[in-house]
């Protein structure tokens, strides 16, 4: 019996058109996608499929549409691998709480409530305050630490060896590109984004979705769940809420979250989710391991055929 572990796509990998033709061609993908425009009371599944572009960017609706595809993903893999194994799970940023979902932490219709949530709180602190962010490559950990502290921003996602992302305010940011061959750090690039994610410029949006948090219904998950905040494993439920709360304004883990997983002797991963972005990312954590990247129907068959 084939072992995987599950990794679900962040905000960014959305592209129009995904998921369509899973719910062309699939009675369950379909009812998927119905249930949500349902629980949203609005069509996602048309904002999906057919756009436009400026529409599904978003952040409020880019991540219900990522969580959405995600779970549509999952459930094709399930029907048709139905002796695979998922031995872990873990999500960049949003995915998180697509892969609390796949492990059962919470139904996929409060999943979905949360991050569509999380989508429109995250969207009115991006309007709230002057945010941006910044890609810097060919940097350590700890040289983009020293910049982060000398122009005042946060570090917001640790990605790969070598891609770490700063956030802050605009000055900040516009500080640290200028800085940052002064910290050793090859290129740093600013990125096209509505705000500062994963930073102090989102507190108000964390401490809303700390209420919403509260009121749903949260279990031990039936699989590890690695989390972004920590990288480490959560099933307690109120840990949960918290790694799920403080996620907002911190760092995402990615890379210890993965070196988590392989430390624990996993060696094959299933990406669902749009663009491959999760693939190249663990090519530079670790080139030993194997990642089957599930987007598209040609992409499906081929996760199929190799993990049959």
């Amino acid at each position: 019996m084939s072992e995987i572990v599950l990794l679900f796509s962040g905000q960014g990998a959305q592209k129009v058109g995904m998921g369509k033709e899973w719910a062309e061609h699939s009675p369950s993908a379909r009812k998927l996608a119905a249930t949500a425009d349902q629980v949203l009371g609005f069509s996602i599944s048309d904002i999906m499929f057919d756009g436009p572009d400026e529409e599904l960017t978003k952040t409020s609706r880019c991540q219900p549409a990522l969580y959405l595809h995600g779970m549509m993903a999952l459930s094709l893999i399930r029907e048709r691998l139905p002796n695979l194994q998922h031995v872990a799970a873990a999500g960049l940023s949003l995915g998180e709480f697509t892969a609390h979902a796949a492990a059962g932490s919470f139904s996929f219709e409060d999943g979905l409530r949360l991050v569509a949530r999380r989508g429109e709180f995250m969207e009115e602190a991006c309007l709230a305050t002057e945010g941006a962010m910044a890609a810097l490559i060919g940097g350590d950990e700890e040289q983009v630490r020293a910049l982060a502290a000398a122009a005042d921003v946060d570090v917001a996602n640790l990605n790969a060896p070598g891609q770490i992302v700063l956030s802050g305010t605009v000055s900040g940011i516009d500080s640290a590109i200028a800085q940052a061959k002064d910290f050793g750090i090859r290129r740093a690039i600013k990125l096209n984004v509505a705000g500062a994610y994963h930073s102090r410029l989102m507190q108000s949006a964390q401490e809303k979705l700390a209420a919403e948090l509260a009121s749903v219904q949260i279990q031990s998950p039936s699989l590890p769940v690695v989390c972004n905040f920590g990288a480490s494993l959560v099933s307690d439920p109120a840990e949960i809420r918290r790694m799920l709360e403080n996620q907002v304004t911190g760092s995402v883990r990615w890379t210890e979250s993965i070196q988590n997983l392989i430390a624990r002797g996993h060696q094959s991963f299933l990406e669902l989710g749009p663009g491959k972005i999760i693939a190249g990312l663990i090519g530079k954590i670790d080139k030993n391991v194997t990642v089957h990247s599930v987007e598209d129907l040609a992409s499906l068959e081929a996760t199929v055929e190799a993990l049959s």
